[in-house]
């Protein structure tokens, strides 16, 4: 068995999903590891990750809404609010989702569904720069 591991890092101008689909599939064709599992692991708590929908992006829009009717900012039950009214709803919505994703390789290509693509969801009103860390393990 094989394993090579780096760290992306993923600049965002602010709340919404970002396609990182190529970017793994390029890292994951460089690997030289034809067939294992790719881990992804997001080091943040006000961001997450998510396998959605590529192909309509309504799909992203209505997400967006659906969770900022679930968790709005500056909701008065919250009270950490140290980097403003989108901080503690950023926090809610990460531990809703995931920060972490496995995804299985076979032919040095991930194996997501059609029309499945893997984003990283930014949480946060302002832009950010997220730290991704990969890690492949196969042969």
């Amino acid at each position: 068995m094989r394993q090579n591991q780096t760290t992306l890092s993923i600049a965002t101008r602010g709340r919404a999903l970002y396609d990182i689909t190529s970017q793994l599939a390029d890292w994951v064709a460089e690997s030289g590891i034809a067939c294992g599992l790719l881990t992804l692991f997001l080091r943040h708590t006000s961001a997450s990750l998510l396998v959605q929908e590529n192909a309509d992006p309504t799909v992203r829009a209505d997400l967006e809404r659906f969770f900022a009717r679930l968790v709005a900012d500056g909701d008065a039950l919250f009270r950490h609010v140290d980097e403003g009214p989108d901080d503690m709803p950023a926090h809610v919505r990460a531990a809703l989702t995931q920060v972490q994703l496995s995804i299985p390789v076979q032919a040095a290509r991930l194996m997501l569904g059609t029309w499945q693509g893997v984003y990283l969801w930014e949480h946060r009103l302002r832009p950010h720069r997220r730290e991704l860390v990969l890690h492949l393990a196969g042969t």
